[in-house]
């Protein structure tokens, strides 16, 4: 995970929140806090995505070491990569887009955890 890049974002956000506070004098405590919030859940989000990304598993079936199929035992083929969609805290989308592998003998996906 690049740091500098992470303070990068949260400098941003910082502005952000600094421009809106600007425009907002009156903005109650609740409504700083949404603002804040919603702000850092876009971040939040990212860094979720960058993270689990990171992680091993995201190359399954690579090299040498094949994994064998949850079902029947067999060793799984690599069949590309694919993508799924899921939702994390504050309802934020998070893409993660991984290898896939597929049993030849019985046809059960596997698409890594994490």
């Amino acid at each position: 995970m690049e740091v500098a890049r992470w303070a990068a974002v949260l400098e941003r956000i910082r502005g952000e929140l600094e421009e809106w506070r600007t425009a907002h004098p009156q903005a109650t405590l609740a409504e700083i806090e949404a603002a804040v919030e919603e702000r850092l859940g876009l971040a939040r989000a990212q860094l979720i995505e960058e993270v689990a990304l990171a992680s091993a598993a995201v190359q399954i079936g690579r090299g040498t070491e094949r994994p064998s199929c949850p079902e029947c035992g067999h060793v799984m083929e690599r069949h590309g990569q694919q993508e799924r969609q899921v939702t994390v805290a504050g309802n934020r989308a998070v893409r993660l887009r991984r290898g896939y592998a597929r049993c030849p003998a019985c046809g059960a996906g596997l698409f890594p955890p994490g």
